[in-house]
């Protein structure tokens, strides 16, 4: 089918802030599963953090025993490395078990904002007039109720572990990094704006193909 066949053209939302107001208002009913999911992601995020730091002791504590074996007073002390190893293990377990619980909650309040978001478009949709039905087309009817909507579900599934995971991994790493050498600390803060310039201009580039792509799911649904 040809994309200029009766294709709509994409419009911008026009009001973006109202829109996100609406939208943290819809999430106000889940306060608690997203209190639940912040403090999850951080528990979680925080012991994937240190796990690396305590892996290095038992480099340091193979590094000593080496040394010691060379120089023949003593050798690897492997009751200390295991110590380690029960420790680091045990993080990684906690940190999986975190992990899981945020993921689990997070699918809860994803499928449940679903159901309230389509029951209200589906009473919404109830009460419009016919003359609405005949200036849109089957496919942009069905696109609101499941593509549009699915797509927010996946967005907001995503992008909220994600940005408090990622900002607990800046902040943590950055710390761990300080600790470490305050010099490669400062390398990687400057790398940072560029990396984040190739981003946005990923970003920017890549909007009109998402764009496209809801419009042909219009498409293909206008053709049932």
């Amino acid at each position: 089918m040809g994309r200029g066949s009766g294709a709509m053209p994409i419009e911008k939302a026009k009001n973006f802030k109202g829109t996100l107001k609406k939208l943290f208002g819809y999430l106000a009913q889940f306060k608690f599963m997203l209190t639940i999911v912040f403090i999850c992601a951080i528990i979680s995020t925080i012991f994937n953090i240190i796990g690396p730091r305590i892996l290095g002791n038992i480099t340091t504590e193979i590094y000593e025993g080496v040394m010691k074996m060379l120089t023949g007073i003593g050798g690897i002390d492997f009751e200390a490395i295991g110590k380690i190893v029960a420790i680091l293990l045990s993080i990684y377990i906690v940190s999986v078990i975190f992990s899981y619980i945020q993921s689990f909650v997070m699918v809860g309040v994803g499928q449940k904002f679903t159901y309230a978001l389509r029951k209200q478009i589906s009473q919404k949709i109830n009460k419009l007039p016919i003359k609405y039905f005949d200036k849109k087309t089957h496919g942009e009817v069905l696109s609101y109720i499941t593509n549009d909507v699915d797509t927010i579900a996946q967005n907001l599934n995503q992008s909220i572990t994600q940005l408090i995971t990622s900002t607990t991994t800046v902040i943590g790493i950055l710390i761990m990094m300080l600790s470490i050498s305050w010099q490669m600390a400062l390398i990687a803060v400057l790398v940072l704006p560029v990396s984040l310039g190739l981003v946005m201009l990923v970003v920017s580039k890549s909007q009109k193909y998402f764009k496209n792509q809801q419009e042909y799911l219009g498409h293909v649904n206008r053709s049932y």
